[in-house]
């Protein structure tokens, strides 16, 4: 049995009156890519901001329940939101370089959070993240070029560089790339199955074909339930709930 990076249990989420999550429980493992999956506004990517509390930037948000990354408390209030967003990596829907060189948006985090004591450091750092990140033969004579210059393809590759230059021990994907090409789309969808080599991947994609070539296991929300959660072969081709049936071979979208 694999060890559960995220444990979470009796998750609720509202928007102001709204209620978006319903008591969703979850182990998320590590060294795996965990993918959910779901129709528009069932809750999914919801879910997902709650592990690194990016919801905490919305107002009108509320998560009650227990989530828990290594056994700790990451809403207990003594935990620091911006520490906490260094260990959980995010890369979002549009690639969304800084206004910055590509050295500098990916020495950025490591730099706000003390991990480089030198230059050199900082050099090695960058490096090792954009090799990571299937980047460094591309960029390495363009180092000090202008990040938003690159390819889309590039530019998200450049924000998955960004996201593990923290060392982050969990990697968050909401929908990463809905707005690529279909080569750069293999692209990613190759680094993300490299990167589960270190780190917990959740990735949450509106694409079945995504889930099934790049997850092991499946998560299926609908109307802000957690449906089903199993191996994502099994989620595919024996699922046990008849709603996730009707989702996967296209009756409910």
């Amino acid at each position: 049995m694999q060890d559960n990076k995220i444990t979470a249990r009796n998750v609720q989420v509202y928007y102001g009156d709204n209620q978006a999550i319903k008591d969703v429980n979850v182990d998320i493992a590590d060294k795996t890519v965990t993918a959910f999956i779901g129709p528009s506004g069932c809750g999914k990517s919801t879910f997902l901001r709650c592990l690194n509390r990016m919801n905490d930037t919305i107002d009108i948000c509320r998560v009650e329940g227990d989530i828990r990354i290594d056994g700790e408390d990451i809403y207990d209030p003594k935990v620091d939101p911006v520490q906490l967003r260094a260990k959980v990596g995010m890369v979002f829907q549009k690639p969304n370089p800084f206004p910055k060189s590509i050295y500098d948006n990916v020495a950025y985090g490591p730099k706000i959070h003390g991990l480089a004591r030198n230059k050199a450091e900082l050099d090695e750092i960058v490096e090792k993240s954009l090799r990571k990140a299937a980047l460094w033969n591309e960029a390495k004579d363009r180092l000090a070029a202008p990040g938003t210059g690159l390819s889309g393809g590039q530019q998200q590759r450049l924000c998955i560089a960004r996201a593990i230059a923290t060392s982050p021990e969990v990697l968050l994907m909401d929908e990463p790339c809905s707005a690529l090409d279909p080569i750069a789309t293999a692209q990613v969808e190759e680094l993300i199955d490299e990167l589960r080599q270190s780190f917990s991947v959740v990735i949450v994609t509106h694409s079945m074909q995504q889930a099934a070539r790049v997850s092991q296991k499946t998560a299926f929300f609908h109307l802000g339930n957690l449906v089903e959660y199993d191996e994502t072969d099994k989620i595919f081709t024996n699922p046990e709930d008849p709603r996730t049936e009707s989702y996967i071979s296209g009756r409910i979208g």
